[in-house]
Order: structure tokens, then C-alpha cells, then sequence
């Protein structure tokens, strides 16, 4: 079967609550995002600032902010081919206005918020269709996401679940994404919302999956629909339940606690790179150079 040609980004950034406050921190975790290279990314991945990006605000309450937030910050890195579609419902996202230029753009983002907006927006619509026949299809097409937009873009979704309730039978619940990676599970804000709780019970319940802690001002590239690299300034945590071996989870009632054994953790820095058929994790060709001169 042939790999996806096009590209993910995972961004783990920050989510909107529709607040006054939140829409400050949005903007300037965004400028966070522009120092730090991850916006300037996407950018060179689809072909350079003059390719068209369309930014999708359907996961937040505040849409035009959002989206306005967004293409401040995509201008100050000199992206000035870039739209903005608020799809707000399953209507708007079968306008033929939006489906053509979901035709014609290079790279597309989703905005954080809510990912269960994504799915049920999204899911069995021409215009998702057309985004996984080009990710799939086509050279350099970029697919990105931040927070909530990048949780929904895996074919398995967590859509809730209390960080401090984590480790009780039930409390994660999951759904359908996007669909555009299989095999992987991706949380996000993961360090500072103590998220690895949730994401190992959706571990638990899905042991063929990968999951992927995405911290803030962090996100993982992902190419061939396999290799993952970090990059940002913090920290990605990998989740591999292929060798569990006790998991209690299927015996127990619903609010009690869980038990795993086995799982293995992968704590990733910029530059290294994991791949998720394989399960391999390796810390990057310049360190791996390193290590071989010395050796040498």
C-alpha cells in the first residue's frame, strides 16, 4: 500500500475558551509559535509564503478572532496567501465556496477548541474527502492542527476526559477523527494539563495505537504517514501499548481504577524522531552522528 505523500503537523498549543482573557493568551501563544519557527514550518513544508493556507476555525467558539489571531501571525512570518474559512456547521462545510478552495489551497490548519466540532462537522463530508485524497495523493499538501485540531486528526479521538479522573474505567471518552493517521492517538497541552493519565487509558483500550502527548509550543511533523520528528521548544511523550501485558481494564465496573503493565514511555526533545510502524524511536541523525564519531 502506498504511504501518504502530503504532511502532518500535531501542534499540542493553546486551546480557546471564548473568553477575553483566552483570546490575549491565544494571540500570544501564536506569536510564541511564529518565534519558535512552528508556523514559519508549516510554511516551508507546503513550498514557501506563497502557496495559499487556509486556516479553519470550525473547533472555537470565537471563529473570526481565532481566525484573525491566525493570519496576523502567519503574516508576520510574510504568508500573505491565506484565507480563512469559519465553517460553523455541516452546511456551511458543504459550500461549494469552501469545497473549492479546499481544492485549491496547499496547506490547511485547524484551530484548537473543541474537537468533537471537527468530527461531527467534518466527518462523511466531500470537503474532509477531498483534504485526505490530497494528504494522501499529493506532494507537499499540508495538513495542520493545533490543540483540538490537531487531537481530531487521527482515525481514533479523545473528545473528553478530566485529567484528575483519568485513571477510573470510563472516564476517557473516545470517538472518531479526521482519519488521517491510523494507529495513533494525539492529546495535547499534555504537560501542563497532566494529560498522561487520559492518554494511557485510551492506550489501554486501543493497545495497537501510538499515543502522542503533544506539549505547548511543540508539535510532531509527520511524513510518509509514519515518521514523526519534534520540533518547538518542549516536549512530545510517546505511549506504546504493544507490549502490555496485565490490563484490567475490559474486567473492571466503570469508575475504577485501571491497571497496566508493560507500557512503554518515549520522552522526546526537538530533532528526534520516532516511527510508528516500527515503534522506533531514535534522538536524530546529528546525534546519532555524535554518538559514532566518539565511538569511532
Amino acid at each position: 500500500m502506498q504511504h501518504p505523500l502530503g504532511k502532518l503537523l500535531a501542534i499540542g498549543g493553546a486551546e480557546d475558551k471564548g473568553v477575553e482573557l483566552e483570546k490575549g493568551e491565544m494571540l500570544r501563544r501564536n506569536l510564541n509559535f511564529f518565534e519558535l519557527g512552528i508556523l514559519r514550518r508549516i510554511i516551508e513544508e507546503a513550498g514557501g509564503p506563497d502557496k495559499r493556507m487556509e486556516v479553519i476555525t470550525t473547533a472555537s467558539m470565537i471563529p473570526y478572532e481565532v481566525g484573525e489571531n491566525y493570519l496576523n501571525a502567519f503574516g508576520k512570518i510574510g504568508c500573505t496567501n491565506i484565507g480563512l474559512m469559519p465553517i460553523r456547521n455541516r452546511a456551511d462545510a458543504m459550500s461549494d465556496e469552501f469545497i473549492a478552495r479546499m481544492r485549491q489551497c496547499n496547506a490547511v490548519m485547524f484551530s484548537g477548541g473543541n474537537q468533537l466540532r471537527l468530527s461531527a462537522t467534518f466527518g462523511g463530508t466531500e470537503i474532509l474527502q477531498i483534504a485526505l485524497d490530497r494528504y494522501n495523493d499529493e506532494e507537499n499538501f499540508v495538513v495542520a492542527g493545533t490543540s483540538a485540531g490537531a487531537m481530531a486528526m487521527s482515525n481514533t479521538m479523545i473528545y473528553e476526559g478530566n485529567a484528575t479522573r483519568a485513571h477510573l474505567k470510563g472516564e476517557v471518552k473516545i470517538t472518531t477523527g479526521l482519519g488521517f493517521m491510523d494507529d495513533v492517538i494525539f492529546d495535547s497541552h499534555f504537560e501542563k494539563r497532566g494529560r498522561f493519565g487520559r492518554l494511557a487509558q485510551a492506550i489501554a483500550t486501543n493497545p495497537s495505537c501510538v499515543g502522542i502527548g503533544l506539549g505547548e509550543d511543540t508539535g510532531m511533523l509527520i511524513t510518509e504517514g509514519n515518521k514523526m520528528e519534534a520540533i518547538g521548544s518542549g516536549l512530545v511523550i510517546i505511549i506504546d501499548g504493544h507490549d502490555i501485558r496485565h490490563n484490567n481494564i475490559a474486567d473492571i465496573p466503570e469508575g475504577n481504577p485501571i491497571s497496566i503493565e508493560n507500557l512503554k514511555v518515549h520522552f522526546c526533545e526537538k530533532g528526534n524522531t520516532y516511527m510508528v510502524k516500527e515503534r522506533k524511536f531514535s534522538p536524530g541523525k546529528e546525534e546519532e552522528f555524535i554518538v559514532h564519531k566518539r565511538v569511532g
